[in-house]
């Protein structure tokens, strides 16, 4: 692991960025170019001091998890991501599939989405990367470890999640969800992950196992979805797919006809953003 080089690549690459460039406000007058640190930090979904004490040469060795979410996070090309897994004595990921990094095209559509909540999923469930509407409509995921980030594990094993969503459309949203691991195994058969999630969710949910054992479920990608927002209320609102070459990343897009009953809610969940006005 080379400290010098890695923090100073991880400062150039924050100094060319603005905060338009990866979807967050401008805010208050900025001292210096480029994102602040606690910025990176939030847009990897690590601590704020790990990310300054990588910068200053003084953090452990990041995991590869890490890596892959600092690639997303400072919006790196290829080469350059593979440049910050070497810095950080790793070999580079050799597998797009594998390797967390987003698509350019969708990483750029989803960077100009600023007032309508977006996220990019892979063909696992995995969430690569949210917008803050997202955040503030589906729940905050930076605290979670990579490896809980990912919608399948969320709807079938976790009751917060689970209660975004009214209860008779559960089964609706996770017929998709199984449909489209079905997709991901029956397209990958030497790739051990996706049969390897099924048996975590099988173990887990009667529900999955029991849509899992359907014969013949078609995938049911639906063009609408209700959330029950705890602060604004319920939302009904289309959901849009955008699929990146090669179909393993999608840019998920929810939004409201505008006049609406669910327009004028997200436009109050623009305002209210993560707060949590629960407790007030």
């Amino acid at each position: 692991m080379n400290r010098p080089e890695l923090a100073a690549f991880l400062r150039r690459g924050r100094a060319r960025l603005t905060p338009a460039d990866v979807g967050l406000a401008e805010g208050a007058r900025r001292r210096t170019p480029g994102l602040r640190r606690e910025e990176v930090a939030r847009l990897a979904g690590m601590s704020a001091d790990y990310y300054a004490r990588l910068e200053q040469g003084r953090a452990p060795r990041p995991s590869r998890d890490m890596l892959a979410a600092l690639a997303r996070a400072l919006r790196l090309p290829a080469a350059d991501r593979d440049r910050l897994f070497l810095l950080s004595g790793e070999e580079p990921p050799r597998e797009h599939r594998d390797s967390g990094h987003i698509r350019p095209g969708l990483l750029l559509v989803l960077d100009r989405l600023h007032d309508t909540p977006a996220q990019v999923v892979d063909d696992l469930g995995g969430v690569l990367a949210r917008n803050t509407m997202a955040d503030a409509l589906l729940g905050d995921l930076s605290g979670l470890p990579p490896a809980r980030r990912n919608v399948l594990r969320l709807l079938f094993t976790d009751d917060a999640t689970r209660a975004l969503f009214p209860a008779r459309d559960r089964e609706r949203l996770a017929r998709g969800h199984v449909a489209r691991l079905r997709t991901a195994l029956a397209a990958r058969p030497d790739d051990p992950r996706p049969a390897a999630l099924a048996a975590e969710m099988r173990a887990a949910d009667a529900l999955f196992t029991r849509l899992w054992d359907e014969s013949g479920s078609a995938e049911q990608g639906p063009d609408a979805v209700s959330v029950l927002h705890p602060v604004v209320g319920e939302l009904a609102l289309d959901r849009e797919e955008l699929s990146g070459a090669g179909h393993d990343q999608r840019l998920i897009v929810y939004s409201a006809p505008p006049g609406g009953d669910a327009y004028e809610r997200l436009r109050l969940l623009r305002v209210v953003g993560l707060q949590d006005l629960t407790t007030a």
